[in-house]
C-alpha cells in the first residue's frame, strides 16, 4: 500500500470481531462469516470461536477464567460484531446463548452487529428475527444490520472440506461487507484500548446477578 513520507500507516478505524457460535470445527456458519470478512481487505477480523472457550467456565459464569476475560475484552473493544450461528429447531445455538448470557448489560451498545445464520431449510429463517435479534437488542445493539441466512443447499460442502457459496449468498455477503466497511473507516490514529482487568471488573456485577451464591 502506498504511504506518504512522514505519515503514520493506514489502519482500520475500528475493530471487527466475529463471534462463532457453532460447536463444530467445520461449520457452515463460520464459512458464511468468512464470506463477509474476505471482502474487507483493510480490516483483519478477530475470531472468537466459542467452542474453544473452557466449558466449565462458561457454564459456571466464571469471570475469573482468563479465556473468558479475554473474550469479554474482545467484545468490548469491537466496533463491529458479526454473530454467526447455526439454527437448531428454530433457535440459535445453546453455545451462543451461554456466552451471550455472560455479557454485561449494554455490551453491544454503540456497536454495529451483523447476524449470520445457517439452517437446513428456509423454514428456520424466522428464528433470526424472533429469537436472535431480540437478544442482541436487549444487550444494547441499536445498529443491527439485515441478517444473512443461508440454507445447507446454499453452502454445499466440497470434497476438500471447504464450502461452496452460491451466487445469491455471495452477493448478499458483499453488500453486507460494503455496509460494514462504512462503519469501519480507515484512519491514521490508533484505537483506544482497555485492559482485560477493567472488562472483568465491569462484567462481575452482571455475572453475580445471574449466579447468586
Amino acid at each position: 500500500m502506498h504511504q506518504e513520507p512522514g505519515t503514520a500507516p493506514l489502519r482500520a478505524g475500528g475493530k471487527l470481531l466475529a463471534i462463532l457460535g457453532s460447536p463444530s470445527s467445520t461449520s457452515r456458519s463460520e464459512a458464511l462469516a468468512r464470506g463477509v470478512t474476505e471482502a474487507l481487505a483493510l480490516h483483519e477480523p478477530q475470531w472468537l470461536r466459542l467452542r474453544e472457550l473452557p466449558a466449565q467456565a462458561l457454564l459456571h459464569a466464571d469471570a475469573s477464567a482468563p479465556a473468558l476475560q479475554a473474550a469479554l475484552a474482545s467484545v468490548h473493544a469491537a466496533s463491529v460484531v458479526l454473530v454467526a450461528t447455526p439454527i437448531y429447531k428454530a433457535a440459535y445455538s445453546g453455545l451462543l446463548k451461554t456466552f451471550l448470557d455472560l455479557l454485561p448489560p449494554d455490551a453491544l451498545r454503540d456497536k454495529t452487529v451483523l447476524p449470520l445464520a445457517t439452517g437446513g431449510s428456509a423454514a428456520h429463517l424466522l428464528a433470526v428475527d424472533y429469537a436472535l435479534k431480540p437478544v442482541l437488542a436487549a444487550l444494547g445493539a441499536r445498529d443491527i444490520l439485515d441478517a444473512i441466512y443461508a440454507t445447507d443447499a446454499q453452502l454445499l460442502r466440497a470434497a476438500d472440506g471447504s464450502y461452496r457459496v452460491d451466487a445469491d449468498i455471495r452477493a448478499r455477503s458483499e453488500r453486507a461487507a460494503a455496509t460494514v466497511a462504512q462503519r469501519l473507516p480507515v484512519w491514521r490514529t490508533a484505537t483506544p484500548r482497555i485492559t482485560v482487568a477493567e472488562i472483568a471488573a465491569q462484567a462481575e456485577p452482571a455475572l453475580a446477578l445471574r449466579c447468586p451464591a
